[in-house]
């Protein structure tokens, strides 16, 4: 069959690379596409992911019979129900049920509402009464965008002068565009973060392996908020116990409470998690593949994800055995220098062929081509990616091919998955 994925990004070329193993999978198209994922599909860069109409009309015309849908915006953009319409089957939630990542405040009523366990909030569309609010509540506390702010519209105040600046950041000087009219500010939970994601046909849910994200930029988790510099797979803080009971409390009722709010839930669940000493409770809510989980929770799949994903539209994911390899997973994010903030693009990337040799993978999030070079173009610019029998193993396989690679400014965490080596 012929298969489209939608976006541009190292989540897509992972999902590009695992849809590919399929005995399923004929020939894979991507819009965009990136400079990595043209060895496995054919890359259409003049198609815009929130032209519907387009997308529409290419998938017809090259026969599509599966669309894996990568980023948020065209989800909340409602692409899902546009393939429907015309009878192409995709992967992912319709518009009204991504709106659990598209708006944080729904996410956080909707648990209020159905007693999904996250933290203590309130929402805001006024910055002197959001203030007012902080100054109540004092330090630590988390200031939220409500909208889709590509993964950074979150920041951890530490300070109460911090949480001040931050509702000004968000709300007046609009950092993140109009993702910030509204903000949520909640208690800083304690604990330690996870992701869990979930493939869900509405009714049935299967969860993966369970990873954990590295956000801050810098080693000993210092610095500003990134949309993620590693992962490793699986996370040792969720423990077979705790892994029930965030099926059993998060994933299972929300998933019912979609339905019942008449937003059936279709694709991926991420779940974000904080591991309390109360128990696992919810930080947020992705309507799709995390980034860059993803690059860590499929090299360890063993089951074939074009099956998956059809089970999951089709409705039949109680009748699919979905199942993992006892490995793990490790990815180093190299970033740009200056991420997240300003940073520069066009510089030659060298090593990727040997990167590649030492038994790595390498997918591309934020490069292009430039004649025969590829080049950054983004801030996180490529994430690569091992996997071994123990954590330890793909950790020093990774970094041995991050060694390899080299381009102007380079910047990568050198302390990735040291939870889990504290753990183990």
């Amino acid at each position: 069959m012929h298969i489209l994925v939608i976006g541009g990004g190292g989540r897509e070329h992972t999902l590009a690379w695992k849809l590919k193993e399929s005995k399923l999978a004929e020939k894979i198209y991507a819009i965009p596409g990136n400079p990595g994922m043209e060895k496995i599909a054919e890359c259409i860069p003049d198609i815009s992911i929130t032209d519907n109409e387009a997308l529409v009309a290419f998938a017809k015309s090259k026969d599509i019979s599966l669309v894996a849908v990568g980023p948020e915006v065209p989800l909340s953009n409602g692409v899902v129900d546009a393939f429907s319409e015309a009878g192409i089957k995709a992967f992912g939630p319709s518009r009204l049920a991504a709106e659990i990542e598209g708006s944080k405040a729904f996410s956080k009523d909707l648990m209020k509402k159905y007693g999904i366990p996250t933290a203590k909030y309130e929402v805001f569309t006024e910055a002197s009464a959001a203030r007012a609010y902080v100054e109540k509540e004092g330090a630590p506390i988390v200031i939220k965008a409500d909208g889709l702010a590509a993964g950074k519209g979150v920041i951890v105040a530490m300070t109460l002068s911090e949480a001040l600046s931050a509702v000004d950041e968000i709300m007046c000087d609009k950092a993140f565009g109009t993702a910030g009219s509204r903000v949520v500010i909640e208690e800083c939970l304690v604990g330690e973060e996870a992701s869990l994601l979930a493939f869900t046909d509405g009714e049935t849910i299967v969860p993966m392996v369970s990873s954990q994200d590295h956000k801050r930029a810098y080693d000993q988790d210092k610095g500003p908020n990134t949309g993620g510099m590693g992962t490793y797979a699986p996370a040792p803080v969720v423990t077979n116990a705790v892994l029930q009971q965030v099926q059993k409390e998060v994933l299972e009722p929300t998933v019912k409470a979609m339905q019942a709010e008449g937003r059936k839930y279709i694709g991926c669940l991420y779940a974000g998690l904080m591991i309390t000493a109360d128990g696992p409770k919810v930080i947020e809510f992705n309507a799709r593949f995390g980034d860059p989980e993803t690059q860590v929770v499929l090299p360890l799949l063993e089951g074939d994800l074009v099956e998956i994903m059809l089970a999951c539209v089709d409705g039949t994911l109680s009748e699919v055995d979905v199942t993992w390899k006892d490995e793990a997973a490790v990815c180093v994010v190299m970033a740009a220098g200056g991420y997240p903030k300003s940073y520069e693009k066009g510089d030659v990337i060298e090593g990727l062929v040997e990167a590649e040799a030492t038994g790595a993978m390498v997918f591309h999030a934020g490069t292009a081509k430039k004649g025969n070079d590829i080049v950054t173009d983004g801030g996180r610019v490529l994430g690569v990616v091992a996997t071994a029998p123990l954590v330890k193993d793909a950790l020093d396989k990774a970094y041995a091919a991050v060694e390899t690679i080299k381009f102007r400014g380079a910047h990568y965490r050198k302390d990735i998955a040291y939870r889990a080596l504290q753990r183990l």
